[in-house]
């Protein structure tokens, strides 16, 4: 606040009346005169005491409440992310989809989109395929995917990469598409007409029951492509069939959980969540209004 004071409450010149009542003062009792006239107003700067003792009272309490807050909050989305469910998202499924668009391999019989597949096994497939190419003019392609999430199963996966591929009947005749999905332990084998002549039903059905999920089971994926690309090589050129893994006695065990045990989790999981969240969000609003109803 700034209090200005006139130049003429200052000097009796400028204000007459002030001089005469001077004047009938006794020269002891009169004020001593200014020593110069002031050209300017004097002006003095006067500020209003803060409270300051008030203020770190209210600081600290509330400092430790933001933590408190910021640390809830990033709690509660954390669980969330973790265990809310999956969206639709286009990186979620870019995988399965960059198999499609980027189109049959040139250089290799293989797109080892999990990345299981070792040098050797992809060296062995190709001296196998390109010979069974050029002597019989049939032509597979062996795929593994880690998973999938636009189709229920691997058999509709690879019928959509076959008509993909080879969109023509022409092109697509003798081509086969050998699919192997790692998370879910099982496999497809389809193919266009030709093709499924040439290997057979009953090979077809025992290289996707037995060559692919026993041997995925296992995480043996090396060994679970390369014997399926020799049943199928082996059928078409009319020899016996070289057989599958023999199937252990004990239960394949289930990588999925049940319905029930889902919604349990989900339903325990939405209870911690929502109360975070309701803490996150309603108790700064009370903190707020606790401290707006004091002032």
């Amino acid at each position: 606040m700034e209090t200005i004071l006139s130049s003429h409450s200052l000097h009796p010149i400028l204000n007459p009346k002030a001089s005469i009542s001077k004047n009938l003062l006794l020269p002891s009792q009169q004020p001593r005169p200014a020593s110069l006239f002031l050209s300017k107003p004097i002006t003095c700067t006067l500020k209003k005491p803060t409270s300051q003792s008030v203020k770190p009272s209210l600081a600290e309490p509330r400092n430790w409440f933001v933590h408190a807050q910021q640390g809830l909050s990033a709690l509660a989305i954390s669980l969330a992310l973790n265990f809310s469910p999956v969206l639709y998202t286009g990186n979620a499924i870019a995988s399965e989809f960059d198999v499609i668009n980027e189109g049959p391999p040139k250089e290799s019989y293989v797109v080892d989109d999990a990345n299981v597949l070792s040098r050797v096994t992809k060296s062995d497939l190709k001296r196998l395929l390109s010979d069974l190419e050029s002597r019989k003019n049939f032509h597979i392609n062996f795929i593994t995917v880690r998973k999938l999430t636009s189709k229920a199963d691997a058999f509709e996966y690879a019928d959509q990469v076959l008509e993909r591929w080879y969109p023509t009947l022409e092109e697509g005749s003798n081509k086969g598409i050998v699919v192997l999905v790692t998370s879910q332990k099982e496999g497809a084998v389809t193919g266009g007409p030709a093709f499924v002549q040439a290997v057979g039903e009953n090979i077809l059905d025992a290289t996707v029951t037995e060559n692919l999920p026993v041997l995925a089971t296992e995480e043996k994926y090396n060994e679970a492509v390369y014997s399926s690309a020799k049943r199928l090589v082996a059928a078409i050129d009319g020899l016996p069939d070289p057989g599958g893994p023999q199937v252990k006695d004990n239960k394949r065990e289930s990588n999925f959980k049940s319905r029930e045990e889902t919604e349990e989790k989900r339903g325990q999981f939405s209870l911690v969540v929502g109360g975070l969240l309701v803490i996150a969000f309603v108790v700064p609003m009370a903190q707020y209004y606790a401290y707006v109803s004091k002032k």
